[in-house]
């Protein structure tokens, strides 16, 4: 069963009439004729209604019967899920940042296959912002998500967070689209956030996560002294940042990691959880603070190397860096393809995935950068050898509106108002 999103079914989609409101289960429980449903209710929706009329599509009371019920399930994960129910009829698809592009999704779902018993899905965070469609995307995934809780897993971006979302247009995108009630549905969404994983393990050999890699916090933490909110970033202290100070962690302190917090801290003793969202790899040896981004790691080929052995893994999938972050680091590959190689070592490799092609939905100027989107599967029988799959954008994309000032806030993440996001919290 499928469910189409190419231009032909969005003309019959135009055509029909209004779909009845989604009413949740009477017993609670989820079927995939109701995911898909939603799936087209959101879809017609998104090319035939005002964003104020969704609440005509999802209701309030619905929608706080379904992130209830979400958010339940995934609290009780992990931090890291370890994903060993596969078999040899087994396929895992790993999804990048896909920022509120909808019809993009609802293609890739199709694309690669909807999730099944022997399909699953790990999507790797940043479901929201700068896309018009980031609450019907993350809650369409977050459907799936309790419709198969051991088959689809939604991991957190750096931009599941209340700081990034006042900043970068969910928030606005909320309140534009359940007015009165907006407060109300934003934080049930802050809520649930909290609630999302950090990483996977895939069948003991693929350690997957938004950012990368993270620090050991058994020694005591080194402190960042915190610049003017002006200059919109942190300023580091190398000398109390230094390298050996740093070394890799292990999957018990990554275990014991407090999650559950809106915007994760730069300082302090609970530094893990910013290290996963927003660390990037360099093809520079060692690791390092990320000063670009205030917040997070910087780790080289040699980290790759150690960390892969260390937990004998053969890959390291991550996200986080879309074609615009890209362009400012010219020292590693573009995003051209939706995915990028960026350490190949002895011992496996690190990709950076990223899921939302012809990105981003609006920007600063003229020119768009045209990416491809991409997903990887992984097969059996080790399933460490990832297979590439880019696409294009759908396109048109219904008219929509952005929900925030494009023209003023940067495009990537870099040099973030950490000052203002730890004030936020």
């Amino acid at each position: 069963m499928q469910f189409d999103s190419d231009s032909s079914a969005s003309t019959t989609a135009t055509n029909h009439q209004s779909p009845p409101p989604i009413q949740w289960p009477q017993d609670g429980t989820l079927t995939l004729d109701w995911v898909l449903n939603l799936m087209f209710s959101f879809d017609w929706s998104s090319r035939n209604l005002s964003p104020t009329d969704l609440p005509s599509i999802l209701p309030v009371p619905d929608f706080d019967k379904l992130i209830l019920c979400g958010s339940k399930i995934l609290h009780k994960e992990p931090n890291c899920v370890r994903i060993d129910d596969v078999s040899s009829d087994s396929r895992v698809v790993v999804v990048g940042d896909v920022h509120g592009q909808l019809h993009d999704v609802i293609f890739l779902l199709n694309n690669a296959g909807l999730p099944s018993d022997n399909r699953i899905f790990v999507f790797n965070g940043d479901y929201v912002d700068r896309g018009a469609w980031g609450f019907e995307t993350f809650v369409l995934l977050l459907a799936w998500k309790i419709y198969l809780p051991n088959r689809v897993y939604l991991l957190r971006g750096n931009h599941e967070s209340k700081y990034c979302t006042g900043v970068y247009g969910f928030e606005k995108e909320v309140m534009t689209k359940y007015g009165s009630q907006g407060k109300h549905v934003y934080r049930k969404c802050l809520g649930c956030f909290e609630g999302l994983p950090l990483t996977t393990v895939i069948a003991g050999q693929v350690y997957t996560a938004h950012g990368g890699v993270f620090r050991s916090v058994t020694a005591p933490p080194s402190k960042r002294k915190q610049g003017k909110k002006r200059n919109r970033k942190i300023s580091i202290n190398s000398e109390e940042n230094s390298d050996d100070k740093l070394s890799l962690g292990s999957f018990e302190e990554l275990s014991r990691a407090r999650r559950i917090v809106l915007d994760p801290p730069w300082e302090g003793s609970n530094l893990i959880p910013g290290d996963v969202l927003w660390s990037d790899p360099s093809p520079k040896p060692g690791l390092s603070p990320n000063a670009q981004r205030g917040i997070g790691l910087l780790w080289g080929p040699d980290c790759t190397d150690n960390f892969l052995k260390k937990f004998n893994l053969k890959l390291i999938i991550r996200s986080h860096e879309g074609p615009d972050a890209r362009e400012k680091r010219p020292d590693l590959a573009g995003m051209d393809q939706g995915y990028t190689i960026d350490h190949d070592v002895e011992s496996g490799k690190v990709i950076t995935l990223f899921s939302a092609p012809d990105y981003p939905q609006f920007q600063a100027t003229k020119d768009r950068y045209r990416n491809r989107g991409a997903y990887i599967v992984l097969e059996p029988p080790n399933f460490d050898t990832p297979i590439f799959h880019s696409f294009e954008a759908v396109l048109p994309r219904p008219k929509a509106n952005p929900y925030y000032d494009f023209e003023e806030v940067l495009d990537s993440d870099e040099e973030l108002d950490l000052a203002s996001m730890v004030s936020s919290s």
